[in-house]
């Protein structure tokens, strides 16, 4: 393994903390259990915050950038390099196969393998079929990919289950944090965060998408049909939290959009006795958003990453899980999370608060069981990188 170099491909997007942490937590696993092999990153979103944020926290992985034409050509010599002088190209985790065009340039260039590490794929056209068949392997990041997988006549022992990548996520910025908590007036392990979520990422109102006018109603009007039933049920739990405890609730987002659905879905409906126990922060980077959640007890979110984060820092979460947001939710019960995800629409208030306060009354319990599912990701993050190894 000695002198193998990797070229990684991630970073998809910078306005969601969850695709941040895709990066880093793959960064981490590699480090980890490849220590000898050397890494670069083709990373696809190109934000400064973030790539500061990599760089003090991996300084020996290079960062470089660039797109991929229509040709398959890239248009940046640092790629061109990279190709000749890296083994293997491997895919970070992410919803789909977003660097299908990131592979099939490396295909084109070099003939040399690659594989996937930790991806959900949902859909399969023919051409990215033909890819896929390519690949020395393919890890998906929950067990609902796999069917996918073998429905469209893709199998073999090089298929497997490594979970999201972010549940490897070693970042942590305990001075931003432990400042935040004091301005707060939030008591480290008596706290709980609440992270909100619309049905669909409304991208049209804050990025070029494409969409139609049909894909923007569905959405609008989707998200506008069930945003209060939801979060009145995430409303019921707050409320349960701060009379019964006595103790605050921070109101966070994942994504960049939340902060500005925060009041209107989380805090301005709320009871007068309550809401001086609430507070809000804007949207940060998952390296302060870490260290906040490993200082709280528990994080709910609907977001499908923030509880993630939270696990990798050994705090408890409940990941509310919505019907629009694809397969990836499997990986829970994959990994035996079952209790503590709740599907919304099956789900009342009231269920999500008793099992907040049972985990309250039974914290050593609690946290015996997320270390059980965590040293599961521990095995399986061991396993499939002893196939990337056997594959560069």
């Amino acid at each position: 393994m000695k002198n193998k170099r990797i070229l990684v491909v991630s970073g998809w997007q910078d306005v969601n903390i969850g695709d941040i942490t895709h990066t880093p937590g793959l960064l981490h696993i590699l480090e980890t259990y490849l220590p000898s092999v050397q890494v670069t990153l083709w990373k696809r979103s190109n934000g400064e915050d973030v790539k500061t944020m990599l760089n003090q926290n991996f300084p020996n992985v290079k960062i470089i950038y660039g797109g991929v034409d229509e040709q398959l050509n890239v248009n940046n010599p640092e790629i061109t390099e990279a190709f000749k002088n890296h083994d293997f190209m491997l895919h970070g985790s992410g919803p789909s196969i977003v660097g299908q065009q990131n592979l099939e340039a490396w295909i084109k260039a070099t003939g040399k393998p690659f594989g996937i590490f930790g991806t959900t794929i949902q859909d399969i056209n023919p051409k990215l079929k033909a890819l896929l068949q390519k690949a020395s392997f393919i890890y998906t990041r929950e067990t609902a990919s796999i069917k996918v997988l073998n429905d469209n006549g893709i199998s073999g022992s090089h298929i497997g289950f490594a979970p999201d990548a972010t549940f490897y996520i070693d970042l942590e910025n305990k001075q931003k944090a432990d400042a935040f908590l004091k301005s707060a007036g939030l008591t480290p392990g008596k706290f709980i965060c609440a992270v909100p979520r619309l049905r669909y990422t409304p991208y049209h109102k804050f990025k070029q998408t494409g969409w139609s006018q049909q894909r923007i109603n569905l959405v609008e009007t989707t998200n506008e049909k069930f945003k209060e039933q939801d979060h009145a049920k995430l409303r019921e739990a707050i409320v349960t939290w701060v009379r019964q405890t006595k103790n605050k609730v921070l109101v966070c987002p994942e994504m960049t959009y939340e902060v500005d659905i925060m009041d209107e879905l989380l805090i301005n409906p709320l009871p007068d006795d309550v809401k001086p126990y609430v507070v809000k922060r804007g949207y940060w980077l998952p390296d302060e958003a870490a260290s906040v959640y490993e200082q709280a007890f528990s994080v709910l979110s609907f977001e499908c990453h923030s509880p993630i984060i939270a696990a990798a820092k050994k705090s408890l979460f409940l990941y509310l899980r919505q019907p629009e947001d694809t397969i990836k939710g499997q990986m829970y019960y994959d990994l035996d999370f079952n209790d503590w995800v709740f599907e919304i629409e099956q789900t009342t208030g009231k269920q999500i608060s008793d099992r907040l306060m049972s985990t309250w009354n039974n914290q050593a319990g609690a946290k015996k069981a997320l270390a059980q599912s965590m040293a599961k990701v521990d095995k399986l993050y061991k396993a499939a990188t002893t196939l990337v190894a056997a594959s560069i």
